[in-house]
């Protein structure tokens, strides 16, 4: 074969293969749009446990997976224009965070599947039928396990808190509490429920239960996590021992906190956007209970309430703040 005729050939070759080439499919990302009431800074943790979720079942972002994410900047009145504009730019799926993200999705669209990360109750709020069968297309992971949970909150709470008599409640609107009640008459615990539309109304929240004598308080809602450093600063300010169920709040300075592990949800979120990439139907998929808990003790706040913490709650606490 002469030099040129080799020539040619190699170029025949390199055409045919580059046709080749542009000929197979390529591959089809799926598309996941990322909801939520926080800021892109607040969401960093979740958001990255989420990518993790998906990337160890097989799903890398930017490959075969797009996020994307779309921040309320801790605004709910945006949720609603924000899960619009996912229904209009056609994602796949939706992930979003707790009830009022869940619900502004909801009324947004009945046919992109929902998966909801870290809601209460989501059977009392609407969200799906029943937690075995959700029914619709809305599915996903719940923050609370049982009724039982509220009793053991508030028994924690009085182990740090001796002779407490009245326990302020602070609520987004909305969020029932038939369990809290039910525990808290158990425990001969009168409670003083103050319902918050918006965070602007957190400052008068807190000086209402002052005026009501509150012992010490039980922070319910997602309303509050992107104010949760508001929240821990003035129940300081005001002297109220405070209590949640998610660790962040004691991180950001509430006395204690104990409940659902939330990265370890929005981490096992990712089975979810992967089982219905597969076809499953998000009704079929049942909502799953938390299984991960952790009790987290601010030591710092509980010397600047002048509260001396039992050492047998300290030997149960998953993480302690000094």
């Amino acid at each position: 074969m002469d030099r040129r005729t080799f020539i040619c050939a190699c170029a025949g070759s390199l055409v045919i293969v580059r046709s080749v080439a542009e000929a197979q499919p390529a591959v089809k990302a799926y598309r996941v749009g990322f909801l939520t009431y926080a800021t892109a800074e607040q969401s960093t943790l979740l958001l990255r446990e989420f990518t993790e979720g998906l990337r160890e079942l097989g799903y890398i972002d930017g490959r075969n997976i797009i996020i994307e994410a779309h921040y309320g900047d801790g605004t709910l009145s945006r949720l609603p224009d924000l899960a619009a504009d996912m229904v209009r730019s056609r994602v796949d799926v939706i992930v979003t965070g707790s009830n009022p993200i869940a619900a502004a999705a909801k009324r947004a669209t009945t046919t992109i599947p929902i998966v909801m990360i870290g809601t209460l109750d989501p059977v009392g709020f609407g969200l799906v039928a029943n937690l075995a069968r959700p029914g619709g297309n809305v599915t996903g992971l719940c923050v609370d396990a049982s009724a039982e949970m509220s009793g053991k909150n508030l028994s924690l709470l009085m182990e740090i808190v001796p002779g407490l008599s009245r326990i302020g409640v602070l609520q987004q609107v909305g969020y029932q509490a038939p369990e809290l009640e039910v525990a808290a008459q158990k425990l001969n615990v009168e409670l003083f429920v103050v319902d918050v539309r918006t965070n602007d109304e957190l400052e008068s929240a807190f000086a209402a239960m002052r005026r009501k004598r509150v012992g010490a308080m039980i922070v319910r809602g997602s309303l509050f996590f992107v104010r949760r450093q508001q929240v821990a600063d003035l129940a300081l300010k005001h002297r109220l021992p405070a209590f949640h169920g998610l660790k962040e709040y004691a991180q950001a300075g509430l006395l204690m906190t104990y409940g659902a592990n939330l990265p370890d949800l929005y981490r096992r979120a990712g089975s979810y956007v992967d089982r219905i990439a597969k076809g499953a139907k998000p009704g079929d998929l049942p909502v799953e209970q938390p299984t991960k808990f952790d009790l987290v003790i601010n030591l710092r706040t509980a010397k600047a309430l002048g509260l001396t913490v039992p050492q047998s709650l300290l030997l149960r606490a998953n993480e302690i703040i000094r």
